[in-house]
C-alpha cells in the first residue's frame, strides 16, 4: 500500500466520526448520552470514554515518536508487519459495517471497571481528539510511517510500525461510532 493512501484512508474515516458526531451526537441529552440497553452494554458516554482514554496514550505517543524520530524522509511505499497487519484487521469493520469479532477491553480502558475515565464532557473531548489525529496524520506524512515506530498501549515492549498504529487507533474509532450508532438505533433507545 502506498503511504499516502493510508494517511488518505485514516483521514477519510477520522472525518466522517467527527462528522457523525456532530450531526447526530453532540445535540443528544444527558439521558440520552446515558442510556444502556442492558447492563453489560456501554452507553454513548462510556463509549467515547474508551475512545478517549485510548487516544490519551497513543496521541501523545504519536507525536512524540514523529517529534522525535530520526526517520525524516517519507517513503512512497508502507508495508505493514505481520504483528501490525493484525492488530488493524482485528479491529477493522467488515463490510456490512459489522464488528467481525467482539473484544474485551483491557480494564484500565474500560468505563465498568475505571468509572473516572467518564469525568467531563466526553464527547466534546472525543471530538477534539479527533482534530488532534487529524494534526498527528498530517504530521505522518512528512516521516517515515514505517521505520518510526511506538509501543501499544498494553505493553511497552511490542513496538507496531507507526503506519500500523495509525491504521489501529483509526479503525478502533470507526468500530466504536459504528457501536454508538447501533445504540442510536436500538428500539428502546429514548427520543430525548
Amino acid at each position: 500500500m502506498r503511504s499516502t493512501e493510508l494517511l488518505q484512508e485514516a483521514t477519510k474515516i477520522t472525518e466522517a466520526n467527527v462528522s457523525f458526531v456532530k450531526e447526530h451526537v453532540l445535540s443528544l441529552s444527558e439521558e440520552q448520552k446515558n442510556w444502556k440497553k442492558d447492563q453489560i452494554s456501554w452507553s454513548i458516554n462510556e463509549i467515547f470514554a474508551h475512545l478517549n482514554s485510548y487516544a490519551a496514550y497513543y496521541h501523545k505517543t504519536m507525536l512524540r515518536k514523529i517529534e522525535k524520530t530520526r526517520f525524516r524522509t517519507p517513503r512512497e511505499n508502507f508495508i505493514s508487519s505481520p504483528l501490525g497487519r493484525s492488530a488493524w484487521r482485528s479491529m477493522k469493520l467488515g463490510n456490512l459495517q459489522n464488528v467481525k469479532r467482539k473484544m474485551k477491553s483491557a480494564r484500565t480502558y474500560n468505563p465498568s471497571y475505571t468509572p473516572e475515565l467518564l469525568s467531563g464532557s466526553v464527547v466534546q473531548q472525543f471530538e477534539k481528539e479527533q482534530d488532534d489525529l487529524l494534526r498527528i496524520i498530517r504530521s505522518a506524512a512528512e516521516i517515515n510511517i514505517r521505520k518510526a515506530k511506538i509501543p501499544i498501549s498494553i505493553s511497552k515492549i511490542i513496538r507496531l510500525r507507526l503506519g500500523d498504529a495509525l491504521l489501529f487507533v483509526v479503525y478502533h474509532n470507526e468500530r466504536h461510532v459504528q457501536q454508538v450508532k447501533n445504540v442510536l438505533t436500538h428500539p428502546k433507545f429514548p427520543s430525548n
